[in-house]
């Protein structure tokens, strides 16, 4: 998969996020703080965004200090379902019943080892194909189509 990687402070978590994702054998590019600084949150959240509703990436991961600012500027993208995650199980969820595109995490609060174990519940598990969980989905896209006209 093409993943996009993006944060606004340039921090070891983030650094290990990209390792583990090239380890599970994905094309990853990195945006913000990774790159250049300074990075202000929002508008790496609105640029990675952008490119993965754009289809120029499969998903991504986003960081900032709680996490909260990136995925609610991420969300304000169409087509974006970006879900903040502290843990394996919420990630999991997030990918089965939300079809979450961008995995958002806090920089201050994710251990190295809690993040391998979003990413690997993250990239592990796609849409559930239970109708009930489809029809919420098609409801939210539908909802989304009426509030962007």
């Amino acid at each position: 998969m093409r993943i996009a990687v993006g944060t606004d402070m340039d921090m070891h978590v983030a650094r290990v996020v990209v390792a583990e994702l090239k380890k599970m054998g994905h094309d990853v590019t990195e945006f913000g703080a990774l790159v250049t600084q300074p990075a202000p949150w929002p508008r790496v959240a609105i640029e990675v965004a952008r490119k993965v509703a754009a289809g120029e990436f499969d998903q991504a991961v986003l960081f900032c200090w709680t996490g909260t600012g990136i995925s609610l500027a991420a969300n304000k993208v169409k087509g974006i379902r970006c879900a903040l995650c502290q843990d394996a199980r919420t990630a999991e969820g997030a990918r089965k019943w939300n079809d979450a595109n961008i995995l958002a995490m806090s920089l201050r609060a994710t251990s190295e080892v809690v993040a391998k174990e979003i990413l690997e519940a993250w990239f592990s598990n796609g849409p559930s194909q239970d109708e009930e969980d489809q029809s919420c989905l098609r409801w939210l896209d539908e909802e989304e189509e009426r509030l962007f006209k």
